[in-house]
């Protein structure tokens, strides 16, 4: 008898096709001048960062501004203020759904611009009675400080602007944001977790070369962040599915293996991802172990039971007058399914695997999982 009706603990793995088509979203906000009074007929300019673009638009009467029909993208925005432009915010990411809403108000501005004129001042009291070279050292102290601020903003504005990319199914370009973000924070390794997220879903719009060229980026890019962070559970279980889905099962079960040694709570999850991958490969008899060890490990993890009972129904023996004669345990199996998700999706295929064995099927059974009326 075949495994059937295995419901995969595996994400990502159906593919994919997305038309191309133009997405566009729209960016609001209120205008405030120095006195925090709505400013009327302000001109408010939006840039385009990513790639080079630039719209402007004027505040109305209330001092607010609306701009519709932006593409998708990362954004800057800035005021003109007596014929110069001065910065309000930098890194904005425009998706769908609601305006983005970036407000202006230029009384914080001052009140922005005074303080860098006390810190100024300040740093100019400290110098004094510094020598040039004591000068010069604390300058470029400064200047490293400042430059390593600047980085690290960049890269928090890309990852995030990634992310979104990502959610919006946008995965090329989640791609290319994210690898700019692994040149800006190399040793991060969340930043190569989501490369390789990115690149393995984009992998899935692809086909032939294109597609396996992508995974093996993935790939690539999952290994870098378990190289970095290599007691992360979550990343060996994804990067386990990721070589599945690239038919590296031995190497995928490694992988699941050593999320199940560093994460035991959730060990019986790792095993099963490790059973369903075992099934997709034709492997029974290893997928069946995997299934009994993630019981081994939770009792009552109710979809283990279901599929080690199926296994077992797939090592009995039927004699030539259609008698089927199960080994030990696969009544048990079911039965124990049936308990624990007596409305669950696998129920009424227990029921009639259980009817087909000969097997009483004890109809008490009640939802353990359910909360009783009146406690908690």
């Amino acid at each position: 008898m075949k495994l059937r009706n295995l419901a995969l603990a595996v994400t990502g793995l159906a593919l994919f096709a997305f038309t191309a088509m133009a997405q566009q979203g729209s960016m609001q906000g209120d205008v405030k001048d120095a006195d925090g009074k709505p400013l009327v007929g302000a001109m408010v300019k939006i840039d385009r960062t990513d790639i080079k673009a630039h719209y402007q638009v004027k505040s109305d009467k209330k001092g607010h501004y609306f701009h519709a029909g932006l593409p998708y993208g990362t954004y800057s925005v800035s005021i003109d203020v007596g014929g110069k432009d001065q910065p309000i915010a930098q890194g904005v990411p425009l998706r769908g759904g609601d305006p983005v809403n970036v407000p202006i108000d230029l009384s914080q501005a001052a009140q922005a611009q005074a303080q860098d004129q006390a810190k100024a001042a300040a740093a100019a009291d400290a110098t004094r009675g510094m020598s040039a070279a004591e000068k010069a050292a604390l300058e470029k102290q400064n200047k490293e400080r400042e430059a390593e601020l600047k980085k690290n903003k960049e890269l928090n504005d890309t990852f995030n602007a990634g992310i979104a990319e990502a959610q919006n199914k946008q995965y090329d370009q989640a791609v290319a944001t994210f690898t700019k973000a692994t040149e800006l924070g190399p040793l991060q390794h969340v930043v190569w977790a989501q490369l390789a997220e990115a690149e393995m879903n984009y992998a899935g719009t692809k086909s032939g070369a294109d597609a396996d060229a992508e995974t093996q980026k993935g790939l690539g890019a999952y290994a870098k962040a378990i190289e970095l962070k290599p007691d992360d559970a979550g990343y060996h279980n994804n990067y386990a599915l990721a070589l599945a889905r690239a038919k590296k099962f031995p190497e995928a079960q490694g992988e699941l293996t050593k999320a199940a040694t560093l994460d035991p709570p959730n060990a019986g999850r790792y095993y099963y991802n490790l059973g369903a991958l075992l099934v997709n490969a034709g492997q029974n008899e290893p997928a069946g172990e995997a299934f009994k060890s993630a019981i081994d490990r939770d009792p009552n993890y109710a979809d283990a039971q279901y599929q080690y009972g199926v296994y077992l129904l797939s090592k009995a023996t039927v004699s030539t007058d259609g008698k089927v004669t199960p080994v030990a345990g696969t009544a048990d199996a079911f039965q124990k399914y049936l308990q624990l998700k007596p409305d669950g999706p696998f129920a009424d295929s227990a029921k009639s695997m259980l009817a087909s064995l000969g097997t009483t099927i004890d109809t008490s059974y009640k939802n353990l999982t359910a909360v009783k009326k009146g406690k908690k």
